[in-house]
C-alpha cells in the first residue's frame, strides 16, 4: 500500500488556514500602526488581495495551483516589481505575516516556524529602495 506525502498545505490546515493567516495579516495591516506604510501602498479595498494571497500562499505550500495557473510566469517578486519596496515596508509585511502565523493554533509549530521564516525571506528579499 502506497500512501501520498502529505504536502505543507495539507499539514498545515489547507484552504481554511490559509485564508485565516491571510485574513488576520490583512487585519493587522489595516488596525495596527506599526503597519501603516505598509498599508499605504495597498489599494483602499484589500479584498480581492486577500483572495490573491491566501490563494497563493496555498498553492506555493503545494495546495491547489489557481493563482499560479491564472497568473502563468509570474510570481510574488515579478507582480510586486513596479512597488517601491523598502526595508522598513518589507519588514513590516514580514512582521505581520510572523505575527498572523503565530496567532494561528497551528499542529505542527515546527512547520508553521518554517512557513514563517520562509515568508520573512522571501519579504526582506524584496526590498529594492533604500529605508
Amino acid at each position: 500500500m502506497t500512501t501520498t506525502p502529505r504536502t505543507p498545505y495539507q499539514a498545515l490546515g489547507g484552504a481554511e488556514t490559509f485564508r485565516r493567516i491571510t485574513d488576520r495579516f490583512y487585519d493587522l495591516m489595516e488596525s495596527e500602526p506599526e503597519f501603516a506604510e505598509l498599508r499605504a501602498m495597498h489599494a483602499p479595498d484589500l479584498t480581492p488581495m486577500r483572495g490573491a494571497l491566501a490563494s497563493f500562499l496555498g498553492g506555493w505550500a503545494g495546495g491547489p495551483r489557481e493563482w499560479f495557473d491564472a497568473n502563468p510566469g509570474r510570481c510574488m517578486f515579478s507582480v510586486h516589481g513596479d512597488f517601491p519596496i523598502s526595508a522598513d515596508t518589507a519588514g513590516q509585511w514580514a512582521d505581520a505575516m510572523e505575527r498572523a502565523i503565530a496567532e494561528e493554533d497551528i499542529e505542527n509549530a515546527d512547520l508553521a516556524a518554517q512557513l514563517s521564516e520562509r515568508l520573512t525571506t522571501m519579504a526582506r528579499g524584496m526590498a529594492k529602495v533604500p529605508a
